[in-house]
């Protein structure tokens, strides 16, 4: 998601730029997503994480101090900016250890070396403060950014090994993703090996996790916030399991082209919206009196950009506002000992997608005319299909966001740029266990 998206939606629900739930956040910054394999690309190939010239990974006066339209667009920064961006494994392994590593590691060194697996803060937080930790997300749970926190692969493709592993050594007490294998027909283990779906039916993990899943005619919000309930109830974990049949991801919202009266659809009941799922997730974790690490992902965003779909990134981008409300008035409900001296909420994303930019200011509720992947009356552009490497925004409230002040322009000086490793340290810090980086940056 780039911050063209966000102001996209913006206007479709309410006919003014920043109006979204995260953007009256009171702590705003630009982020570098780059990882390994970007750097290499600008530096001939080598990496050094003891000499990192940042400007090898993101170069401002190339891309900008600031994503445009927040900065102006430099000559030359479109071809700049889509020549090579990150991958979503080594994003996240980025927030989730504070490594930057190669495209496709999850919470890997770089180079696969044999043993590399990386401590993530999931990890750490559960064996330093005793935290409850949980991942949810409406695309597979073994997709990249989730497994990024709770598993250890040199390959981000490896789905079924990424499973057993969560299922049967990480053990996190919320799992709530897609990659259902489909009940018409004949299922399809895209995401989820047919031993361990099997186990998770047949009563495997009864003792440790309440089960739920997709059901014909069955309400997937109902359902997983039932179980969410009875998991607290009986003190177990949660492990909700949705999505499509093959594709995998929840079907996005569905925003209808009706001028001056914004309306966005559900496709389906069957699935939990990402409010809804999200919600599931922090009913479960806050029961425990230590703490709780939740990374929660509307993972649509990006499917939706990689196929130049605006319609659907409105309504995927719409369902990203409603569950960082919905977290919002959780952390704002009183009497359960939660408030904002003692949470901590970042919203962001792990990179840009498909250079988008808005050539026209479409009133609320006003969609462009889109055939396919064409606009062809010009109301918005696309310049790509895949990742960039442009600046995405960072936006966060609570505990110790002043201290995240000091990280501004640290590895870009004179701008307010924060590194994605620098996230993982932020929140290490805002726990309480604060952790040095590994990375040197040469003067």
């Amino acid at each position: 998601m780039n911050i063209e998206h966000e102001i996209a939606t913006s206007r479709y629900l309410f006919g003014n730029d920043f109006d979204l739930s995260f953007h009256q956040l009171p702590y705003r910054a630009n982020m570098a997503t780059w990882d390994v394999t970007t750097y290499k690309y600008w530096s001939g190939g080598v990496y050094d994480f003891n000499a990192i010239d940042p400007n090898m990974g993101y170069d401002p006066s190339k891309g900008g101090k600031r994503p445009y339209p927040l900065g102006p667009e430099l000559p030359g920064a479109e071809d700049y900016l889509k020549a090579k961006a990150t991958d979503s494994a080594s994003a996240a392994t980025a927030w989730s250890t504070g490594y930057k590593t190669d495209d496709g590691n999850l919470a890997w060194l770089p180079g696969d070396p044999d043993g590399g697996a990386l401590k993530t803060i999931a990890e750490l937080l559960r064996e330093r403060k005793g935290y409850a930790i949980g991942v949810v997300s409406t695309v597979p749970f073994t997709h990249a950014t989730p497994a990024a926190f709770v598993s250890h692969n040199k390959s981000r493709n490896n789905y079924h090994a990424i499973g057993a592993e969560i299922l049967n050594e990480v053990k996190p007490e919320v799992v709530i993703g897609a990659g259902h294998p489909g009940y018409d027909g004949t299922p399809t283990f895209n995401y989820i090996s047919a031993d361990e779906y099997n186990n998770l039916t047949g009563g495997f993990y009864s003792d440790e996790y309440v089960f739920v899943e997709r059901a014909s005619g069955v309400d997937g919000g109902v359902s997983v916030l039932a179980a969410a309930q009875q998991a607290v109830s009986e003190g177990k974990k949660i492990f909700g399991l949705f999505g499509l049949e093959r594709a995998g991801n929840f079907e996005s919202l569905e925003p209808q082209d009706m001028p001056g009266t914004p309306l966005v659809l559900q496709a389906t009941r069957e699935n939990p919206t990402y409010a809804e799922a999200t919600l599931a997730a922090l009913k479960v974790l806050s029961q425990d009196p230590d703490g709780f690490f939740l990374m929660t992902e509307q993972g649509d965003i990006d499917w939706a950009n990689h196929a130049n779909d605006f319609k659907r990134m409105v309504g995927t981008t719409k369902d990203l506002h409603d569950g960082v409300q919905a977290v919002i008035d959780f952390v704002n409900q009183p009497g359960d000992g939660m408030d904002w001296d003692n949470t901590l909420i970042l919203v962001t994303a792990d990179h840009s997608n498909s250079y988008m930019r808005n050539q026209v200011k479409m009133e609320a509720g006003n969609l462009p005319l889109q055939d396919g992947m064409e606009y062809p009356d010009g109301e918005v552009t696309y310049g790509s299909t895949n990742h960039t490497n442009e600046l995405v925004r960072l936006y966060a409230v609570g505990a110790d966001t002043t201290k995240f002040i000091k990280y501004e322009g640290r590895w870009y000086p004179g701008t307010r740029i924060l590194d994605n490793t620098q996230l993982f340290h932020i929140m290490m810090e805002a726990a309480g266990e604060a952790v040095e980086s590994q990375l040197n940056v040469v003067p």
